[in-house]
């Protein structure tokens, strides 16, 4: 058996808060290329353990209020709109939209494998995912709700009473915005997109095809695992966009966005992103936080200069692409289809 000719690349990530070192291989079989992906990365379970009741319960309570316009104060607006399951959990659209069309800043990242990832949003400034579920109620780029008892009001009227007393059967007050944020974030957790990846991973070298596993060696050895990893291929830092130049040089943004540091306020976080999870990314264009390609092969070259200072060669460019289409998963049948919803029609003016 031909073996694995291994030399040590030790990848320094400070901008990403970790270090790693990770092995630059001309791998001498797939299985050794294999191995030393499962370790970089994680599998989505084929199978997962069925939730209790109260669990069950509460997934399902989430899944409604994720699909449910009456929610918002002009019935415009609910987390499908962003999140739209035939784009793969986003909308296209450069600025997502919320209550009143009002614009938000940036592009709208896939909520799909936001169980594998540290990270909500793209300037992380949001705890959890409860923490944004819980904002979205009230904000003006969301359901538009001025107040918390407005907000509450409109989960009265379109009856959800019952529904948040099966959800959470040991509360004496079940129906609040705090529970509905948990019951959202029960029901994000649950949308898992298991790919042939994962397949590849667990064993199965055929899962993936010659170009995709030539593919997997570049986005290894070249060095993009070295913030896209773990479980969701990305997710689990923050990164400054254009590590070796300024990004805008190469994706002609005209408003550069000072990411993270609008937040923290900090000089070491201009230009600080998250690295957004590569799970599905073939089906969720356009890219980067401010939308500034459409295409899949650019963005790889982009964040080959940006990122690496490496000009990526058109072979390079193509086998990594063909890696990450890899990672295109089947959507959830909860996620894929609507939830019927009570008929009570209610969403019109403030019901205050």
């Amino acid at each position: 058996m031909k073996t694995a000719r291994i030399r040590f690349l030790t990848l320094s990530m400070a901008a990403c808060g970790i270090f790693l070192t990770i092995p630059k291989v001309a791998f001498g079989t797939d299985k050794e290329l294999a191995k030393t992906a499962k370790a970089l990365f994680g599998i989505i379970p084929a199978k997962t353990a069925a939730p209790d009741k109260v669990t069950a319960a509460q997934i399902e309570l989430g899944r409604k209020i994720f699909f449910d316009y009456r929610l918002s104060k002009d019935g415009s607006t609910t987390c499908v709109r962003c999140h739209q399951p035939q784009f793969y959990s986003t909308d296209r659209l450069p600025q997502s939209a919320g209550f009143n069309n009002n614009k938000g800043a940036r592009n709208a990242q896939s909520i799909l494998n936001l169980k594998y990832q540290d990270i909500v949003h793209w300037r992380n400034d949001r705890t959890s995912i409860e923490d944004q579920a819980l904002r979205s109620f009230t904000t003006h780029l969301s359901f538009g709700n001025s107040s918390e008892k407005e907000a509450l009001k409109r989960l009265e009227l379109a009856g959800y009473q019952p529904l948040f007393k099966d959800a959470f059967p040991g509360s004496g007050n079940p129906l609040t915005l705090e529970n509905a944020a948990a019951a959202l974030g029960s029901y994000q957790r649950s949308l898992t997109t298991r790919a042939p990846f994962d397949q590849f991973l667990e064993g199965d070298i055929k899962a993936l095809s010659n170009q995709a596993k030539k593919g997997l060696n570049e986005f290894i050895t070249v060095g993009c695992a070295s913030c896209h990893n773990g479980t969701a291929v990305g997710g689990r830092t923050m990164q400054k966009f254009g590590v070796y130049q300024n990004y805008w040089n190469l994706t002609k943004s005209k408003n550069p966005d000072k990411g993270r540091q609008e937040i923290s306020k900090k000089d070491e976080d201009l230009y600080v992103f998250k690295v957004p999870s590569l799970r599905n990314i073939n089906e969720t264009a356009p890219y980067f936080h401010d939308a500034s390609t459409q295409d899949l092969e650019t963005a790889i070259r982009w964040m080959g200069k940006l990122q690496l200072n490496k000009d990526l060669t058109d072979e390079q460019v193509s086998l990594i692409k063909a890696f990450l289409q890899s990672l295109t998963g089947e959507l959830p049948k909860d996620f894929r289809i609507a939830p019927t919803l009570s008929p009570q029609p209610y969403a019109g003016p403030e019901p205050l």
